[in-house]
């Protein structure tokens, strides 16, 4: 693919990203209900006593509750203790001198019974977490007014907490279409990306948030491994780029053992495919796709590495609408010319002999944390339209961007995808990046905001 490519992600505005979510076909849902995992933020509290808030050292670490001491409390309303039945409560804390103290979890009131306590010892340092679980055998049901109340006998500071969880254990994927990550697997990414020193950007270098896969077409197959997983022929054509071995079976454990891509890096093993395009009735393979990663928040510090086994789908392949000139979901020309024309049917450019097709399909940036993907691979992510990442979706993840260049100019008769319409043009994603080589890409280029290329390099 050109070049001038490159510049296009750059472009992407907060308001188009919203138009473009819109026009893809993006639904926000509520966490489901069966994922009974609640994480309540310390700095989410509805009322407190002595409590100052400051910036976790950590990326990724939000905000943080400081230098609590005996008689300091938080008050937090309508968490979901959810069913009846045992309870892991956790916190994240982190203390230079461990009191000796505790933190009292009482639901009602601050008298209210006692749901669990959290002993506090050194973690060394007040920037150092760690993370403290208890079972809860027995607790109120539903929504709950939660006190969190420290007691120290001895004066001074002596405890900083970042958030407090409640899992039911029903989380991981036991309802149907819901697949949960790993948790220890992921909590080991997580460390080893936290744990990793940001290279040096150079002077002069764009401080963009952004690095990219250059890729090629691989292979055409009528497979869909996410939402036909197992049943060959089952979709229509799909055109896939990256990982070789992408078929019906393919699994986060297969694109990992089969190290084979169109893609550079080489580093990353992800399968990513497009329906395909069509005119004449003959397939017209791109002549190249650059995935971009990058990010639209203000603020790009708390963006981490996509867990192994991640997989989304942006566009919608049941959406058969006109999309004439000045549609948010249409594709374009690119190049000396542009469009000089559109097909009869108004759906598709003509471009100049200089110019030809292009698509750029934009993903979700926003993920709820606990999911590798959902019933309708959507609803584990969200796109940001407030320039944070929130509520059921807290996480911040690097949003993905394909360009695809189409090695022609078209033509009056216009084009047809496999799935139908130009408004059905979609895209997936099955992330098997080696988790260094992404993470060091996520911590030097969008958590520093700075262009990279191909290579991770400035």
């Amino acid at each position: 693919m050109r070049r001038p490519f490159v510049h296009l992600y750059t472009l992407m505005a907060g308001a188009l990203a919203v138009v473009l979510a819109a026009a893809l076909g993006v639904t926000l849902t509520a966490r489901p209900a069966w994922a009974a995992t609640v994480v309540v933020q310390a700095e989410s509290y509805a009322a407190q006593s002595g409590v100052g808030v400051e910036a976790t050292a950590d990326t990724g670490g939000g905000q943080n509750v400081a230098y609590l001491a005996d008689g300091d409390w938080m008050r937090f309303d309508n968490v979901d203790l959810g069913a009846a039945g045992s309870l892991t409560a956790s916190a994240r804390i982190a203390s230079a001198t461990g009191g000796p103290g505790t933190v009292e979890l009482r639901t009602g009131s601050p008298t209210g019974p006692l749901l669990t306590t959290f002993p506090i010892s050194p973690t060394g340092g007040w920037q150092d977490w760690a993370t403290r679980s208890a079972t809860v055998t027995a607790h109120p049901t539903g929504p709950q007014t939660l006190f969190a109340l420290v007691r120290s006998t001895t004066p001074g500071d002596f405890v900083n907490i970042n958030w407090f969880s409640f899992d039911d254990g029903t989380t991981g994927g036991t309802a149907p279409g819901w697949v949960g990550i790993d948790q220890a697997a992921w909590n080991a990414q997580l460390a080893q990306f936290r744990a990793m020193t940001p290279a040096t950007v150079p002077a002069g270098t764009v401080r963009v948030p952004e690095f990219n896969a250059t890729c090629t077409y691989s292979h055409s197959k009528p497979d869909d491994p996410i939402v036909a997983p197992g049943l060959p022929g089952a979709s229509h054509m799909h055109s896939f780029f990256g990982n070789r071995s992408t078929d019906a079976f393919t699994t986060a454990q297969s694109l990992s053992a089969n190290p084979g891509t169109s893609c550079t890096p080489a580093k990353d093993l992800s399968a990513y495919w497009i329906p395909t395009l069509y005119q004449g009735g003959k397939a017209i393979e791109s002549d190249g796709m650059i995935v971009y990663y990058g990010s639209r928040l203000p603020d790009p510090a708390a963006t981490v590495p996509f867990p192994q086994g991640f997989r989304m789908i942006a566009g919608n392949a049941k959406s058969q609408v006109p999309t004439p000139a000045g549609s948010a979901n249409q594709f374009f020309c690119a190049g000396e010319g542009g469009e000089i024309g559109r097909s009869a049917d108004g759906n598709w450019p003509v471009c100049a002999p200089t110019a030809k097709l292009v698509y750029q399909l934009l993903f979700p940036d926003c993920w709820d944390g606990k999911h590798l993907d959902s019933p309708d691979h959507k609803s584990h992510v969200a796109f940001t339209y407030t320039g944070t990442c929130s509520g059921d979706h807290p996480v911040a993840i690097p949003s993905v961007s394909f360009v695809i260049g189409f090695p022609t100019s078209g033509s009056a008769a216009g084009f047809s995808l496999s799935s139908g319409m130009a408004s059905s043009i979609h895209g997936d994603f099955f992330n098997a990046w080696d988790n260094a080589a992404l993470g060091q890409r996520v911590k030097d280029c969008i958590v520093q905001r700075a262009k990279c290329n191909s290579a991770g390099t400035f």
